[in-house]
């Protein structure tokens, strides 16, 4: 039977695999992986032996309707990255929708992701947020930041680590300095940490100890405007447009 299964990886701790997605692996004819050298340490902990497939950011787009042929003759083929759900800020969106264009059964499983821990434990509302991921890493950084200035729902971005503070100091000048936010980096491992306050304190914190890890950014929404402000707000916004 052709199918495709997404299969979220530990963002961390290996032994946040779930039951059901060693189950899969297992009984993949391949697995396609964002690099084999990673997934084979997750396959080796786990006593799986499997062949395994590049499927990376660099030849998405040349190998996705070629496997999508191979998965639409009869196999059953596992995609994983190196961490967490495949096509969250991760290779994968292509491959699905090419095999959701061709007919063939898509099942994704559930599992680790960074986002959702890190904005549980940034102590910001949950029932609404916005997920950005990475920023531009260079043009068009700033005009991202000023698009969601105003947005109230809670911010999520994933940030490498020799970026974090210039990021957090472009981000103190769209949302001013004090606006609050939550920074975690290493998530599940051994040196996890969670820094929260203002933009500026965080920044701060960064400043004087040197940014080691993966790191999830959450930032606090904007405030709702009264309702005052928001009507002159538009009748400004009414005035430039003419």
């Amino acid at each position: 039977m052709s199918k495709l299964y997404i299969v979220p990886t530990p963002i961390g701790n290996l032994d946040d695999i779930t039951l059901r997605a060693i189950k899969t692996l297992e009984a993949a004819d391949f697995i396609l992986a964002e690099d084999t050298r990673t997934t084979s340490v997750l396959l080796k902990h786990l006593g799986i032996e499997k062949r395994l497939y590049a499927h990376h950011k660099f030849n998405e787009h040349a190998t996705a309707a070629s496997l999508t042929e191979t998965i639409g003759e009869g196999r059953t083929v596992a995609l994983v990255s190196d961490a967490g759900t495949p096509g969250i800020s991760d290779p994968g969106f292509l491959l699905v929708r090419s095999c959701v264009e061709a007919g063939i059964e898509v099942e994704t499983l559930p599992g680790a992701t960074a986002l959702i821990p890190a904005l549980v434990q940034s102590g910001f509302p949950c029932d609404r947020f916005c997920f950005e991921g990475f920023l531009p890493q260079k043009k068009g950084r700033m005009k991202r930041l000023e698009e969601l200035r105003d947005e109230q729902r809670s911010i999520i971005f994933y940030e490498s680590p020799h970026r974090v503070q210039k990021c957090l100091e472009q981000m103190g000048e769209v949302f001013g300095t004090e606006r609050r936010v939550s920074v975690s980096r290493e998530l599940t491992k051994k040196f996890e940490q969670t820094v929260r306050g203002t933009i500026a304190e965080v920044a701060e914190h960064f400043a004087q100890n040197e940014p080691k890890g993966e790191f999830v950014i959450v930032v606090a929404g904007a405030p709702k405007p009264e309702k005052g402000e928001k009507r002159n707000r538009y009748r400004k916004e009414e005035a430039d447009e003419e």
